[in-house]
């Protein structure tokens, strides 16, 4: 039987739609479980509640042979660290208590990075504790994901522009949350790995974010920009919306590893996913459009 945390996300309600298509017993914890779609609700097993909780993960461990996990965002948690490290903490003892086998973990590209990288910093501390739990762990390690900037849509559409913070000639990693979960996928109906491994995914493209606006404008049909947003820009944007101090701290200290390249070493040992740039513009972004 497979845990499944979050199978209402862009990850993980993939993820479960492939295991029960390869015949799993699933499980899922979800804090609604009238968010999940009625077909699924049918063929799994549901706890609700929220799996940093001991009491809801006491209740769907027992009898596990793996679990996925992922954390879920809360832009009001007070740190990026604690928000993680606080799932994370409950996870490894409730691993443990179980006696589960095998855990497979989205986190991020980039470990072994020496500087602080805010979100990406506790996805790392996350995996150290989930180590931690006895089980065989995976940590699922993509780059920047492309449903990112399905946010941009209002302004592609209106000032034909999109904005991330990095330099516009500099190749960016990328991947699409399909592809996330057909490998989180093949690692749980397969439990033949052991020990702990990071692996980091990423998609077939080294496109620039100048090159993404030319992909863009030819499936858009319409001239899409780039335009590169400073960082000092982008936190005085969020602290105008409200975010608090740390907040915005662990959202630039993500955002300068990625400009500075967190995730550029992985490129040599990265399983490389098939959905490309283009791929996912046709299929995800421009009916969204």
């Amino acid at each position: 039987m497979i845990v499944v945390t979050t199978p209402t996300g862009q990850v993980g309600h993939r993820l479960v739609r492939h295991l029960l298509a390869a015949g799993s017993e699933v499980k899922v914890v979800v804090r609604d479980a009238t968010r999940l779609e009625a077909d699924v609700r049918t063929q799994v097993e549901v706890v609700e509640g929220a799996h940093d909780d001991p009491a809801v993960l006491d209740a769907a461990l027992p009898g596990a042979d793996a679990v996925f996990w992922l954390v879920p965002p809360n832009p009001a948690a007070a740190s990026a660290h604690e928000h993680y490290l606080g799932f994370a903490r409950a996870g490894r003892a409730a691993v443990r208590r179980h006696d589960v086998g095998h855990v497979v973990g989205v986190s991020s590209a980039g470990h072994g990075w020496a500087k602080p990288a805010g979100v990406l910093s506790a996805a790392f501390a996350m995996d150290a504790e989930l180590e931690e739990s006895g089980a065989a762990y995976r940590a699922v390690s993509p780059p920047f994901y492309l449903e990112n900037l399905l946010g941009q849509l209002a302004s592609m559409r209106e000032r034909g522009t999109f904005f991330l913070t990095c330099a516009g000639d500099r190749p960016l990693a990328t991947i699409a949350t399909r592809d996330i979960a057909a490998t989180a996928a093949g690692l749980l109906t397969d439990l033949s790995w052991t020990g702990q491994e990071d692996v980091p995914l990423f998609g077939p493209d080294r496109l620039t974010p100048d090159g993404m606006a030319g992909v863009l404008s030819e499936e858009l049909g319409r001239p899409i920009r780039y335009q590169r947003i400073a960082l000092a820009d982008f936190a005085a944007m969020r602290r105008a919306q409200g975010a608090s101090e740390r907040v915005v701290a662990d959202a630039v200290e993500m955002f300068a590893a990625q400009d500075e390249g967190i995730y550029d070493a992985d490129w040599a040992k990265a399983a490389i996913a098939p959905t490309s740039f283009r791929t996912w513009c046709r299929e995800v972004l421009k009916p969204a459009f």
